[in-house]
């Protein structure tokens, strides 16, 4: 009787984790699209509530990080710069790490600016935020600059494989 009722508690208990981390694969990609959406939007408020919170300390805080956001933003759209596209193509598996759930997150942007046109498949670093049930992303190209990941993420170690970004520029032929 007892080893039915382990038996049984240890399928529920399967079942529950399982469902739990699909869950959290699902959660990562619907934030890193709300971010995406919300960088097209120029809602940097949303982008900032999705950014590591250790990168928007760097910046000098949410407000100063807010103002240098609309400032270089502004900034290129008085240069021509336009973002026609900020798409999210997928989410790697989830792993746990170093006591975070972490995946990455594909993306690809498009952008014209001074007659050419501006393709970039590039990948976030995803990592759970399971205090407040949401997902902060860092650009993966970020983890290669040693002085800044050790401010960002000290002692870092991942098994993730964290692809090159890819940029591909072309002349707009009208």
């Amino acid at each position: 009787m007892m080893n039915k009722f382990k038996k049984t508690m240890f399928v529920l208990i399967m079942a529950l984790s399982i469902s739990a981390f699909a869950q959290t694969k699902e959660d990562a990609l619907k934030d890193a699209t709300t971010t995406s959406k919300a960088t097209l939007k120029m809602d940097f408020k949303t982008v900032l509530k999705h950014t590591l919170p250790k990168v928007v300390e760097l910046m000098g805080g949410e407000d100063a990080a807010l103002t240098l956001l609309k400032n270089t933003f502004d900034g290129m759209k008085t240069q021509g710069f336009v973002f026609e596209k900020a798409d999210v193509n997928g989410v790697s598996e989830i792993v746990e790490e170093q006591g975070q759930y972490r995946c990455v997150i594909e993306g690809f942007n498009q952008m014209k600016m001074s007659g050419q046109r501006i393709k970039s498949k590039s990948y976030l670093l995803g990592i759970y935020n399971d205090v407040d049930k949401y997902w902060w992303f860092i650009e993966a190209k970020q983890l290669k600059n040693e002085a800044m990941l050790d401010m960002v993420l000290p002692n870092f170690e991942t098994s993730l494989n964290i692809p090159e970004d890819d940029m591909q520029m072309e002349p707009i032929e009208d």
